[in-house]
């Protein structure tokens, strides 16, 4: 959709379909959510019909609970799923433990940055959640995340107008392929160093589920 469809939408409908975007978007359901927070923020800088204070701040909100839902689904159904029948798509149990590992150490730094990533930004949560990241852990990163993702694109659209909204587009494709370069580069750290990262992610799942 163009800006010009995004602004009529965020004009007929206000802050419900923005803060709808945002929730639904964060959840693992792929809705163009910073899309209609950069129309909204454009249209309260020419208009003055939004406050861009309550976008950034409704949407931060929504962001956030988008992303708890995505986690409860990912850790109850996705994580459930994965263990019954992960084994048909070469994910078996030392699989699964090997991605809980690296979710356990690094899952902090995805759950903040995935949601500037175009594409990828809505499975944040249900990743997190699949992975068993820790709930606390989970929740600082995704409240972070989503305030500073409000914040920053909000700002932009209201102070920078359509230079944002024009450089929005090729900024996320470069994200992208900086994202894709990146998982090129883990798959290939983690397919040389496999029996060393799965060693270590067996024995701290191993000595966790001990000392629970």
């Amino acid at each position: 959709m163009s800006l010009e469809v995004f602004s009529g939408l965020v004009a007929h409908y206000g802050y419900l379909v923005v803060f709808g975007s945002a929730l639904v978007g964060s959840a693992g359901i792929p809705l163009p959510a910073t899309e209609f927070l950069i129309a909204a923020s454009l249209y309260a800088a020419h208009t003055h019909r939004l406050d861009v204070l309550v976008l950034a701040g409704g949407a931060a909100i929504m962001a956030m609970i988008g992303g708890l839902v995505g986690y409860i689904v990912g850790k109850s159904v996705g994580a459930v799923t994965l263990a019954r029948h992960g084994r048909t798509i070469g994910l078996g149990p030392s699989r699964l433990r090997l991605g809980q590992y690296l979710f356990l150490t690094h899952g902090g730094k995805i759950v903040f940055f995935i949601r500037f990533i175009a594409f990828l930004g809505p499975f944040g949560g249900l990743l997190a959640g699949v992975n068993r990241m820790p709930f606390l852990r989970f929740a600082t990163f995704n409240a972070l995340g989503s305030v500073t993702w409000a914040v920053c694109v909000a700002a932009g659209g209201y102070l920078f107008g359509t230079f944002f909204a024009s450089v929005g587009q090729p900024i996320g494709l470069a994200a992208l392929v900086v994202t894709a370069a990146l998982a090129i580069a883990v798959f290939t750290y983690v397919h040389q160093r496999g029996a060393s990262l799965q060693a270590k992610a067996d024995a701290a799942l191993h000595c966790e589920n001990a000392g629970g």
